[in-house]
């Protein structure tokens, strides 16, 4: 159910069973009297225990993490959290923009073979996650703006040490000025919704207030994002920078302003296709009919092969794969990025791509076992 911000008169998508909801805009708390019963969530089974938290000290950083401050990009439903099925849930977001001068090809593949992975090789049970592609039928469950806000807030609420959490976005990646320094190359890191053209972009300031913020201590959440322009699309401090023959070094990516984007004591590590300032592309490498992300396929192509065992062996697997199929195509594929796109010459030739990893802390990415 939509409402109006009753200060600036935003449109508002009003959480289910929500008693009031903060505007994005002007911050105003808008009392609501009528909440909408229905659910676009997984249905319930049994209760979930309520957040855990803990005095805690981070020592990749000089302080601990202040204390949590509401959020202005909070679109959950306030109360107790919706229920879940077990300790992993994941959120799969493909979208493939479909009869539009955009359209991408593997997105919703690619959303596919990853929650056949989570489920037959990490043993996530079916009903703790949530799709939205353009092709499920209930329409809470199109990645929309809204849905796919709804979707990060469902992801993370009620979430308690030693749960285990997936975000996985393949789509359009874009960027856009960021004008409060905190960004190192001076442009904030966008993800497309399927209705972006006329609702806007989801930032990253938005991913890291709603996604990693809040994580208490004991629970990891990994995100694997296959879009243009990704590599530090969750905002997170530090973002490890390997080279060639697999030698890296942590860079430190904190804002100046002091602003914080670690978590409040959990772990987030994010796998993307690419850094900041580079393109991703569609692949047919998966199989001769159908088309995946080109990152999407060398990360299950790693863990089938084996490569799965740290996160250094992942990432130097990953990109060996990109490498090699850059040399063998000559860069070609589908670029899914919507500034790519709008350029002349569209996609144009001698595509390069690297897969990143970023994290909230730094650690020996070869000691490191990966595990979802």
């Amino acid at each position: 159910m939509a409402v109006n911000c009753s200060n600036c008169h935003t449109s508002l998508q009003l959480p289910s069973e929500a008693q009031s909801i903060r505007c994005p805009i002007c911050h105003a708390i808008n009392p609501i009297d009528i909440a909408d019963p229905a659910l676009c969530l997984p249905p319930p089974s049994s209760s979930s225990s309520s957040s855990s938290s803990s005095d805690h000290h981070n020592h990749d950083y000089p302080h601990a993490p202040p204390a949590m401050a509401p959020s202005p990009y909070n679109h959950a439903p306030l109360g107790p959290p919706p229920s879940v099925h077990g300790r992993k849930r994941a959120v799969i977001c493909g979208i493939s923009y479909k009869n539009s001068r955009r359209e991408l090809k593997g997105c919703i593949n690619d959303a596919k073979y990853m929650k056949y992975l989570l489920v037959k090789r990490f043993n996530f049970p079916e009903s703790s996650i949530l799709m939205l592609t353009e092709e499920e039928d209930d329409p809470c469950r199109h990645p929309t703006k809204s849905n796919i806000r709804m979707a990060m807030c469902w992801l993370v609420q009620g979430c308690q040490a030693g749960d285990s959490l997936v975000f996985h976005y393949s789509g359009h990646g874009s960027q856009q000025r960021n004008y409060t320094g905190d960004e190192i190359d001076g442009y904030d890191e966008t993800l497309c919704p399927v209705d972006y053209e006329t609702q806007g972009m989801i930032v990253d300031d938005e991913i890291n207030a709603t996604i990693v913020r809040p994580l208490p201590l004991g629970v990891k959440l990994h995100s694997i994002i296959d879009a243009c322009h990704s590599g530090t699309v969750l905002d997170l401090p530090f973002l490890c920078r390997m080279d060639g023959d697999g030698s890296y070094m942590w860079e430190d990516h904190r804002p100046r302003s002091g602003v914080w984007k670690g978590t409040n004591g959990g772990e987030v590590i994010s796998f993307s296709s690419c850094d900041d300032s580079q393109t991703s592309a569609d692949s047919l490498d998966l199989s001769r009919i159908t088309s995946s992300g080109a990152m999407i396929y060398s990360f299950i192509q790693a863990i089938e092969r084996g490569h799965g065992t740290t996160y250094g062996a992942m990432l130097n697997a990953m990109r060996s794969t990109i490498h090699k199929r850059d040399d063998n195509q000559g860069g070609g594929g589908i670029v899914s990025s919507v500034l790519t796109m709008l350029l002349p010459g569209g996609n144009g030739g001698g595509l390069k791509q690297e897969p990143q990893l970023t994290a909230n802390e730094i650690f020996n990415v070869y000691s490191k076992p990966f595990s979802l």
